[in-house]
């Protein structure tokens, strides 16, 4: 079952203690071209304003560098934030991106705004801006391909015609909008096994087929560590868990500190509960351990890829672990040029 499921890399350009934003940006950027060598199907990076842990504000532009540094895996957002920007400017980036890269650009969209109420106001919006998701999203899916007729006379160019293929990133009322809407659909985490399975159950019984997806496509995406014990693969964890916590009892979202100086930390016992709940549920071990949890959860979810989500502190542990998943989903190596692999013809809506 694993090796019939595509698997791809979210990355969302955290900053490390010690390291700036245009390094976390450029770390980015060399974590695709590792994705690309070692098989994996896309890689995605995401959008977040006023956030001094991550250097990903602007999804559209590293996409393009991340897709100048690469030439056969599939590249796009995960996702654009819809609500913050308008329909025919993303219409228009997407547009631009698929003419440069044809046939690699995957348009990921978001629902969410803002992470306080001063970035949402320095981006033009408020938390209402969410509750027209799905006109936002009717009319961006127009401008690509034509139909839209809010503004006659007007066209998103060079979008309009380009087949860019749209996954909508959601749970609950946004897999609901992704059936209607028949697009794949993105959802996670992989700790809320109930609430995941329950938003997959909705979006396949109600899923209308579009010129976009004839069929449901699911992207089941989380965290997953793999290295060569338990404890190690958990130390991967760390760095996040404990930015999390952070975020949570001092309203900041930090740089990623390194594992030892977490693990010699004195923390509250509300930081310590936050932590160890940051730690559970993710899919972490050796490689017959993460074999087992992931046969399990694309039985559970039936889905058509995982899209791996981890961040950590120490690079060269996070690129072991890619490259232990790469064996265990069984991906194909990227040749050299000499001898390259050629693209594969893509499935459903690709």
């Amino acid at each position: 079952m694993i090796a019939s499921t595509r698997f791809s890399v979210l990355d969302r350009s955290r900053i490390r203690e010690g390291h700036d934003g245009p390094e976390a940006l450029r770390d980015s950027v060399r974590l695709a071209e590792e994705a690309e060598a070692l098989g994996y199907h896309r890689f995605w990076v995401s959008e977040h304003h006023g956030v001094p842990g991550v250097a990903g504000s602007a999804p559209t532009v590293l996409a393009a560098a991340v897709a100048a540094a690469t030439s056969t895996i599939r590249v796009g957002t995960g996702g654009v934030m819809l609500p913050n920007h308008r329909p025919l400017v993303v219409a228009e980036q997407f547009g631009v991106l698929e003419s440069l890269f044809p046939g690699r650009i995957d348009m990921g969209l978001g629902r969410s705004v803002g992470f306080t109420d001063g970035i949402r106001g320095a981006l033009g919006r408020d938390k209402s801006a969410v509750e027209d998701f799905a006109g936002q999203l009717g009319e961006l899916l127009g401008w690509l391909d034509g139909t839209q007729r809010a503004h006659p006379g007007v066209h998103a160019l060079p979008a309009e015609g380009l087949r860019t293929p749209p996954f909508l990133l959601a749970t609950g009322e946004g897999a609901d909008i992704a059936a209607a809407a028949g697009l794949p659909l993105v959802v996670g985490d992989l700790r809320g096994r109930e609430k995941l399975l329950s938003a997959v159950e909705r979006y396949r019984r109600a899923f209308r087929p579009s010129s976009w997806a004839a069929e449901p496509y699911v992207v089941v995406a989380g965290t997953v560590a793999l290295a060569g014990s338990a404890e190690e693969a958990r130390r991967i964890l760390m760095p996040e868990a404990w930015s999390l916590a952070h975020s949570r009892t001092h309203g900041v979202f930090p740089p990623l500190a390194p594992a030892e100086r977490i693990e010699a930390r004195t923390m509250t016992e509300k930081e310590r509960r936050l932590y160890e709940n940051g730690l559970h549920g993710h899919l972490h071990g050796t490689e017959d351990d993460v074999a087992t949890e992931l046969e399990t959860v694309i039985a559970l979810t039936g889905a058509d890829e995982v899209l791996v989500t981890t961040s950590t502190y120490d690079r060269t542990a996070l690129v072991d672990s890619m490259r232990r998943l790469a064996r265990v989903a069984r991906l194909t190596p990227r040749r050299d040029t000499s001898g390259a692999l050629p693209r594969g013809p893509g499935r459903g809506q690709e």
